[in-house]
């Protein structure tokens, strides 16, 4: 992907967007705070050709399957590289647009009740396919899940969790003045790389996966901290009716996905449009094979 030259007004990981109509310009002046914001969309996707599509491409690498919540992702990522906006954020009533695609999720090294999270991020570009994605997320959470291995040995691991945790070693009004300090450089773009190497919050999209701990999809808020303009919630898969046009009802295997995004970043018919392309995607597996930047007609 061939990197831009920045301008005066860009961020480290984004660029102004110099160009912007007069609702855009005003829009962040009039409501300035993200989570104050917030859009709900809720999606039902019949995941009836998808379980044959996952049967078939599994039962020719078991080992290393391809799963729900890898489609799902692959399906957000490729509908960004298709509609930019959806990239987009607002940082101190500045509109940019992201330099690069990026997820953010919570990995669960132990289902255990006392069980750490680990956090992670993987990136995509128009060349990206649902096999990258596939690989990048295995790599990602084995990584994360053999830094909690070392750890039970007694071993020093690089973890990116470690900046963070030396501000529990402070006293609370240190940390308290040096979070004030952070939040300004957060607003100006300036914040140090490695304090935010593990923060979703700072990804294209924020995934949380309910469904692999058995509950349903539902609203998550949106936060004032950090650039991310939407959140998707994956919940749990289960038989759900469908009604066809004469009012007879089928059961079929189903999964609902609640997305909460930025309402300042797009309009409603730009959001709708998106939601109709993830739901094909998902349902329509297949099309995800294909580079990322390969239009699909909705």
């Amino acid at each position: 992907m061939e990197t831009k030259k920045k301008r005066w007004g860009d961020r480290p990981d984004a660029a102004l967007i110099r160009d912007c109509d007069a609702m855009h310009l005003l829009m962040p002046m009039i409501y300035p705070n993200r989570a104050d914001n917030e859009a709900f969309i809720s999606e039902q996707f019949d995941l009836t050709h998808l379980d044959r599509y996952l049967d078939g491409k599994n039962a020719e690498n078991p080992e290393f399957e391809y799963k729900l919540f890898q489609i799902i992702v692959a399906s957000v990522m490729k509908m960004i590289v298709l509609r930019p906006k959806l990239n987009r954020f607002y940082v101190n009533k500045n509109y940019y647009q992201r330099d690069v695609i990026s997820c953010g999720f919570v990995v669960k090294r132990k289902f255990e009740d006392d069980g750490k999270e680990g956090l992670t991020f993987i990136k995509v570009d128009e060349n990206s396919t649902l096999e990258s994605v596939r690989d990048d997320m295995y790599k990602e959470i084995y990584r994360v899940r053999k830094e909690e291995d070392v750890q039970e040995k007694g071993k020093k691991a690089e973890s990116t969790d470690d900046f963070m945790n030396v501000f529990t070693k402070l006293p609370r009004f240190l940390t308290r003045f040096l979070f004030c300090i952070i939040r300004f450089l957060d607003r100006h773009g300036w914040i140090p790389a490695k304090l935010i190497a593990s923060d979703p919050d700072y990804a294209s999209v924020f995934f949380s996966n309910l469904g692999s701990i058995k509950l349903q999809a539902g609203y998550h808020h949106l936060s004032n901290w950090g650039t991310t303009s939407l959140f998707v919630v994956i919940g749990e898969r289960k038989l759900r009716p469908y009604y066809d046009e004469n009012g007879s009802v089928t059961m079929k295997d189903s999964v609902e996905v609640g997305v909460t995004v930025d309402e300042r970043i797009a309009d409603g018919y730009y959001y709708a449009k998106s939601i109709r392309l993830i739901k094909k995607l998902v349902e329509n597996p297949e099309l995800l094979e294909k580079p990322f930047g390969e239009n699909v007609e909705i």
